[in-house]
């Protein structure tokens, strides 16, 4: 992301704390938050409530970078934890990271998969079966990528595609250690075709059996005449 395309948000410093000043806060519109991370102690701030609403709305809040305008002073932040309302999802309270150039942070990028025409599984009526739609990634807070690219060429039914085949951007490199699985390709499912049961060849009470077919005990109509009949 270029400098140009990180959001700017105005914050205030916040001095009354506790529940009750931040009831207050949101009823005027302000979201309480906490800046945090590096020397500085941590910092008690208000957010415009519609402004921060509408940047979380976005998309991938928690993995893109801010900058905070505290009284003309800009900082580069990075959200963490946020808290919402049970019932409106609304938000009710924001952790900011403060981060420098040499900040390492972990995030969850997006996998994005391309080539599906040329997969050979595919082609064949294979199905792509995604393990990991998104892979937790360290990274320095300046190189976060947007998403990580995983290309199906080549994949036949029956292979897949590890972390250790992907191209990672430099600097980037997943959470777990172990050479995991992102997708692969499995045989599509099979309609099973259910055989009629025995019962279905049963004469229902009434009905004449077909030409050839045995009579069943008990059955009325075309019974077999009884002993000692002329």
């Amino acid at each position: 992301m270029s400098e140009s395309q990180i959001p700017s948000l105005a914050a205030e410093a916040r001095d009354a704390l506790g529940r009750g000043a931040a009831r207050a806060n949101r009823r005027g519109g302000r979201t309480p938050a906490v800046l945090y991370g590096g020397a500085e102690p941590p910092q008690s701030l208000t957010l415009d409530a519609e402004v921060l609403w509408r940047t979380f709305r976005r998309g991938r809040f928690t993995a893109r970078l801010l900058d905070l305008d505290i009284g003309g002073k800009k900082l580069r932040v990075l959200p963490r934890e946020v808290q919402l309302h049970p019932v409106t999802d609304r938000l009710l309270h924001v952790d900011f990271l403060r981060l420098t150039k040499d900040s390492k942070v972990r995030v969850p990028v997006p996998v994005q998969f391309v080539d599906q025409e040329d997969s050979p599984g595919l082609k064949r009526g294979g199905v792509l079966n995604v393990v990991r739609h998104e892979i937790e990634m360290i990274c320095t807070a300046t190189a976060i990528p947007e998403r990580i690219v995983v290309s199906l060429a080549n994949l036949d039914i029956g292979d897949s595609v590890h972390i250790g085949s992907v191209k990672l951007p430099e600097g980037v490199k997943p959470v777990i250690a172990r050479n995991f699985t992102v997708a692969s390709v499995v045989a599509p499912l099979k309609e099973e075709v259910v055989a009629p049961t025995a019962a279905a060849a049963v004469p229902a009470e009434g009905e004449v059996p077909a030409e050839g077919a045995a009579a069943v005990p008990g059955a009325t109509p075309g019974a077999a005449p009884a002993a000692g009949a002329a």
